[in-house]
């Protein structure tokens, strides 16, 4: 069905997305809420790596924390997800030129 051609270039299409998905293990980026007194950060596969707060805000409301605990993890998720999409897109224009 697939030439010799077609299997070496899906092969190394392969090889490439392993290269990128290693890559984006070591991109970290992060979301901050409340000026900074919370910050997530996270790789670029989405994996949260660290997770940092103000002593400050365990002594308050805990509905208002896990808010602002949501807000830095959707915004750290959000940076992660430009990263990712970012290296994918590069990825895909480079096997497959004549794409824009």
């Amino acid at each position: 069905m697939f030439g010799k051609g077609m299997m070496e270039k899906l092969q190394a299409m392969q090889g490439r997305m392993e290269e990128i998905k290693n890559r984006l293990e070591t991109i970290v980026v992060r979301g901050e809420a409340e000026n900074g007194k919370i910050i997530v950060q996270i790789n670029g596969n989405r994996k949260v790596k660290d997770i940092q707060l103000d002593p400050e805000l365990l002594t308050g409301d805990k509905e208002e924390l896990e808010e602002l605990l949501a807000v830095a993890v959707n915004r750290a998720i959000e940076q992660a997800d430009n990263v990712n999409n970012s290296e994918m897109q590069s990825a895909a224009m480079g096997m497959m030129p004549g794409m824009e």
